[in-house]
């Protein structure tokens, strides 16, 4: 028995980094899990790995229908729905005035739209559940940082949503909170580039204080967040950076 279990909790972004480790720490503490995600050969080699009940679904999350489809299957299944984690998420680095109609769109789509889409199908679910929601946000939606104005813009926004949602709904039972993580050893940021002629020094204020966290450290925050040792939290953004900032 664990703190999940008889709850059933969706995370999109399954197949890799942050949305992997919290199904894997989900399923850990007996959790059903419903895990989307763009990536369908990853995705099913993670759910190959889980035990429990584990339903998996490929998933655009930029398509608001296929979302809305997403969390009613997932709730035929398994008959509720008790946590959603928006996890999935990309990053871009361009010269601001470089970047493209295309490159923005994408990234307001991915890292905010979908956070709207799953959030407007999922809570009249969650509400019967008392559940709640955890989105991932970023320390870049706290500060600035050079380079990243769309995933500056579009984290930043998730952090308002969420504090929004938490609030609009709080006195009916349902929670919603955001994470701000910094570094993360990740595929997103093993694969991160920046533009040749960037000032380096402008990015040195975002680098960790101490080592870079793991993707299972965010995973345990999600967890808490979502789980009921976190029953008086809501509306937070929680920075997950090590102290970065905090200057």
């Amino acid at each position: 028995m664990g703190r999940f279990s008889g709850k059933t909790v969706l995370i999109t972004g399954a197949a890799s980094g942050i949305g992997r480790a919290s199904a894997q720490a989900f399923a850990a503490e007996g959790a059903s899990l419903y895990l989307c995600d763009i990536n369908g050969e990853g995705l099913q080699a993670v759910a190959d790995t889980l035990p429990g009940q584990v339903k998996t679904r490929v998933l655009d999350v930029t398509s608001s229908a296929d979302c809305r489809a997403a969390v009613d299957e997932a709730v035929t299944e398994f008959g509720q729905l008790d946590v959603l984690c928006n996890i999935a998420g990309i990053a871009k680095t361009h010269h601001f005035h470089d970047t493209t109609d295309e490159q923005w769109d994408q990234l307001l789509a991915v890292n905010l739209s979908s956070v709207m889409y799953l959030s407007r199908a999922a809570i009249p679910h969650l509400l019967k559940q008392k559940g709640n929601i955890v989105n991932m946000a970023s320390i870049a939606g706290l500060m600035g940082q050079a380079y990243t104005s769309g995933y500056c813009a579009s984290k930043a926004a998730v952090v308002m949503l969420s504090k929004s949602i938490a609030l609009e709904y709080a006195k009916q039972g349902l929670r919603c909170n955001a994470i701000c993580p910094g570094g993360v050893q990740t595929e997103l940021v093993q694969k991160f580039s920046a533009p040749e002629d960037v000032n380096f020094e402008l990015m040195a204020r975002y680098m960790p204080l101490t080592e870079m966290a793991e993707a299972e450290d965010v995973a345990n925050a999600v967890l808490f967040l979502a789980s009921q040792d976190a029953r008086h939290i809501n509306g937070v953004a929680l920075p997950l950076d090590s102290g970065v900032s905090a200057g």
